[in-house]
């Protein structure tokens, strides 16, 4: 009923939760950071310059949007945005975290399959005031490699990532 996405639209989040990499996915397999047969989070391709290596929540089964999204695919989301606010407080030292998600174009909307972002937040960092940019999957790596051995209950050695 509230749907946006065109026709013969390719997702790349249902590409990408079936380990396909091509031209339509710019996140990597190497930028996932937990899957489980519900849900998938990964470090983002499109940063804030003052905000990197923020992480986005999908539900593993394609739902454009939060009016479409299940009941109890959505709190198995939001009780995992829980455990990645902890998880960024602790291996990316930051000083608070922020969460949002966007639904339908006047929403900001972009990708049409449900996700949550959740940022790491810093004094005066500005995020609402900054460009998105792209980056590259090189430079996502040390953030995806720290956030995966966090969730695998190997704790790393505590550093800012900022």
């Amino acid at each position: 009923m509230y749907n946006h996405a065109p026709k013969e639209y390719i997702c790349p989040f249902c590409l990408l939760v079936n380990g396909i990499e091509n031209e339509y996915v710019y996140t990597k397999q190497a930028d996932i950071v937990y899957k489980d047969e519900f849900i998938t989070a990964f470090i983002s391709a499109g940063w804030w310059k003052n905000n990197k290596g923020h992480v986005i929540i999908i539900p593993n089964n394609h739902f454009e949007n939060i009016y479409d999204l299940p009941n109890d695919i959505s709190a198995k989301i939001h009780v995992f945005e829980k455990k990645v606010a902890i998880a960024l407080k602790k291996v990316y030292m930051c000083d608070g975290v922020s969460s949002r998600q966007h639904n339908e174009p006047c929403g900001s909307q972009d990708v049409w399959h449900y996700h949550l972002h959740v940022f790491p937040r810093y004094k005066k960092d500005m995020l609402y005031k900054t460009d998105r940019e792209m980056s590259q999957p090189n430079e996502r790596l040390k953030y995806a490699e720290r956030l995966r051995q966090y969730f695998n209950n190997q704790i790393p050695k505590t550093q800012s990532l900022k």
